[in-house]
């Protein structure tokens, strides 16, 4: 019986202690979580934004204008600070050539295009970036300068 006494006084901080050495490496562990799934949820509806845009531009008589409202009333439900989105509609005659590589295309460079005027068949790409830290949900601290792209190439009927 006084082995025991003796045992439990010994012990009487060891819960605290493991508490406070876990539980900090567990909430890092769920905000990570948290924020990746965030991050992943963002790059969808930047995805989503585009192909509504793109499938809107394909129509005749549509304006660049009225592409560009569209990705921003479509951005305005999904994530916070969605003016500072950054809305790309190019001419993308460069995915014509099948020699080009796609990753390597500075899109910003690509030349502008008036949907109004485009002509039949013709590519275009309708391109929505926003850098991470201006939408996240935490301050982020492991991300770095992340920037979030999505976009979709569509003809022009």
């Amino acid at each position: 019986m006084q082995i025991m006494l003796r045992r439990t006084r010994c012990r009487k901080g060891t819960t605290l202690v493991e508490m406070a050495v876990v539980l900090p490496v567990f909430f890092m562990f769920l905000f990570s979580l948290f924020e990746f799934a965030h991050v992943h949820m963002v790059r969808n509806i930047l995805r989503a934004a585009a192909n509504k845009a793109a499938r809107e531009g394909v129509v005749d008589g549509v304006t660049t204008a009225q592409v560009e409202q569209q990705v921003m009333e479509f951005l305005q439900s999904g994530i916070k600070n969605a003016d500072s989105v950054t809305v790309l509609i190019k001419d993308a005659g460069v995915f014509d050539d099948s020699s080009s590589d796609p990753s390597g295309i500075n899109y910003s460079n690509l030349p502008d295009i008036d949907l109004s005027k485009a002509e039949s068949r013709q590519l275009f790409i309708v391109r929505v970036e926003v850098d991470y830290d201006k939408v996240s949900l935490l301050p982020p601290m492991w991300v770095g300068s992340l920037r979030l792209a999505a976009h979709a190439v569509m003809r022009h009927e």
